[in-house]
């Protein structure tokens, strides 16, 4: 840890920070922060004192991650999830409008992907705010990346319904679009129902189309394998335990 910290805190001249909302991207699970995370990102965030966040704690968590000696105490946190009432979240860019840049941190990959930071991305963007957003990972992204699936039209549909009749349903209309749209499809679900979801899937898509399964990208953990739903059922034993593990489910024909 101590070496992966002289590495990321490099000593160059901070950046100067522009009058703008930085998107700033968290580490997926526990990957080391250099593996992930350019120095520049480290040289932005230590300039910044007035954070909006999905969770205050765990925000704080990443930040001393990124930098021992950032004073936590010294910043403001402005907290947005699905509880925040979204008729103040424009109070949150007040330091923007102010000459003060601020940053989105998110609960992990990239803030305003799936994510309620989007809410304060398009005030910024109608007020004329300039919008910066850094580099990071997307477990979206970097699972249509490891798929072998279709990176020209792909889309992220984020949860699909719980109640089995209605997720039988919805699935059978993403396997749809892929052979009519030749697009793939991807989306998400909470880590307790992942082997739920995949005897969902595996019973209710067509023999020949592909699951492709990436969990616990970037972490030691990390499982990515695409095969077709009838290779699936012959081999499900080998799938892993993923009931504490984020996973993106990617479809494609």
């Amino acid at each position: 840890m101590e070496n992966e910290e002289k590495a990321y805190n490099h000593e160059f001249p901070l950046p100067d920070l522009q009058k703008a909302l930085y998107l700033i991207p968290v580490t997926l699970g526990d990957t080391p922060i250099m593996q992930v995370l350019p120095g520049y990102n480290h040289d932005v965030i230590v300039g910044i004192k007035h954070f909006i966040v999905e969770n205050i704690r765990s925000a704080r968590r990443f930040l001393k991650k990124v930098d021992k000696s950032i004073d936590i105490d010294q910043l403001t946190f402005y907290e947005l999830n699905r509880h925040t009432d979204r008729k103040f979240i424009g109070e949150y860019l007040k330091p923007l409008e102010n000459g003060q840049p601020v940053g989105i941190i998110s609960e992990a990959g990239c803030p305003a992907i799936a994510d309620p930071g989007a809410d304060v991305v398009a005030i910024a963007q109608k007020k004329g705010l300039r919008v910066i957003p850094l580099v990071g990972p997307s477990s979206i992204i970097m699972s249509v990346m490891g798929s072998g699936f279709n990176g020209q039209s792909f889309a992220f549909n984020g949860y699909l319904p719980v109640e089995t009749p209605q997720r039988v349903k919805a699935l059978k209309k993403l396997e749809t679009k892929i052979y009519n749209e030749d697009q793939t499809q991807s989306f998400i679900e909470t880590p307790y129902r992942n082997a739920k979801m995949i005897d969902t899937i595996l019973g209710a898509l067509k023999p020949q189309t592909k699951l492709c399964i990436a969990a616990g990208i970037t972490t030691p953990d990390e499982f990515i394998k695409t095969k077709s739903i009838e290779q699936w059922k012959k081999e499900k034993a080998k799938i892993p335990d993923l009931n504490k593990i984020p996973a993106i489910f990617v479809l494609y024909k």
